[in-house]
């Protein structure tokens, strides 16, 4: 299976340049064109699949929680790559089970480090360490399970 990081990477990708494109063109088309560039051979790219498809899905909802959060700016506002990459972390907090709350919130953080522009990890783990901090406990998962006791959030 291809590495976590590098599917969450093809995720983003696609996410963007369907996104890009005003939410136009093919999302399987891109997905396949995109992980045949980057994970060229590798057939399991269920969490990338499971990511791209899945944030399209809840797009409505998904977008409902970022304005929620980042209420000073405007949804239109955020970069596109910053916006997807809130997406992606949202979604994967709420509906992504096996992967820890940190580590997601983390992984956010270093793509728009690597990806966005110099503001942009703050601005990334604001906006989800705010929505970490009114999930409850039965939410935020520590390893492979769910956390069932009562955790720091500060």
């Amino acid at each position: 299976m291809a590495h976590r990081h590098l599917q969450r990477t093809i995720a983003l990708q696609v996410l963007f340049e369907w996104d890009f494109h005003n939410q136009h063109g093919n999302p399987e088309e891109i997905f396949d064109r995109v992980s045949q560039e980057f994970a060229s051979g590798n057939d399991e790219l269920l969490l990338a699949r499971s990511l791209v498809f899945g944030v399209l899905e809840d797009l409505p909802e998904l977008d409902k929680t970022i304005e929620r959060y980042a209420v000073e700016w405007p949804l239109e506002q955020i970069t596109i790559i910053d916006r997807n990459i809130l997406r992606l972390g949202i979604y994967e907090i709420l509906h992504i089970e096996e992967t820890p709350t940190k580590v997601v919130i983390n992984e956010a953080v270093e793509m728009a480090k690597h990806f966005a522009g110099d503001t942009s990890g703050k601005f990334i783990n604001g906006v989800l360490g705010s929505l970490f901090k009114d999930l409850t406990p039965e939410q935020i998962r520590v390893g492979n399970n769910p956390q069932k006791e009562s955790i720091d959030k500060s």
